[in-house]
C-alpha cells in the first residue's frame, strides 16, 4: 500500500492531467451535442464546444493539476493568454493533421484522429508544464 501511495504521489500530475483531459473531452462533446440539438450550426457548435472545453481545461489544470502557477492578476492574465494561445495552436495543428492526412491523402479518419489527439495531448502537457503553469519571474509565456 505504501508503494502505491508513493507511485500516486510521484505521478499525480500526469494522472490528474489525463483524468481532467478525459473530463475536458466530455465537456467538449456535451456542449457540441447540446448546441446541435438546439439547432446551432456545426461551425458555431464546434467553436462553442472548443471554447468552453478549453476554459474548463484551463481551470482544472490551474487548480488541480499544476501546483506552480501565477498568483497576481497580471500573471494570471498572462497565464490565461498563454494557455488559450497554446490550445489554439494545437487545435489548428489538429485540424491541419486531419485535413492533410484524411482529406488529401485519404487515410482512415479515426486512425489519424487518434494519432493527432496523442500528439496534441503531449504538446498541450509540455506547453502547460514548461511554458504556462510555472512559478518564475515570467509567470507564463505565450506560445
Amino acid at each position: 500500500m505504501k508503494n502505491i501511495k508513493a507511485l500516486l504521489k510521484q505521478y499525480w500530475e500526469i494522472i490528474s492531467y489525463l483524468f481532467f483531459g478525459v473530463c475536458t473531452t466530455l465537456v467538449n462533446i456535451a456542449v457540441y451535442f447540446v448546441c446541435s440539438k438546439l439547432g446551432v450550426g456545426t461551425s458555431v457548435s464546434t467553436i462553442t464546444a472548443w471554447a468552453l472545453s478549453v476554459l474548463f481545461a484551463y481551470l482544472t489544470n490551474r487548480y488541480f493539476v499544476f501546483e506552480e502557477r501565477a498568483h497576481n492578476p497580471s500573471g494570471i492574465l498572462r497565464e490565461m493568454i498563454s494557455f488559450f494561445s497554446c490550445r489554439l495552436a494545437t487545435g489548428i495543428l489538429d485540424l491541419a493533421i486531419m485535413v492533410i492526412f484524411v482529406d488529401f491523402l485519404g487515410i482512415n479518419g479515426m486512425v489519424i484522429k487518434v494519432i493527432a489527439n496523442i500528439i496534441v495531448i503531449i504538446l498541450n502537457y509540455v506547453a502547460s508544464k514548461l511554458l504556462i503553469f510555472r512559478n518564475d519571474n515570467s509567470e507564463g509565456t505565450e506560445c
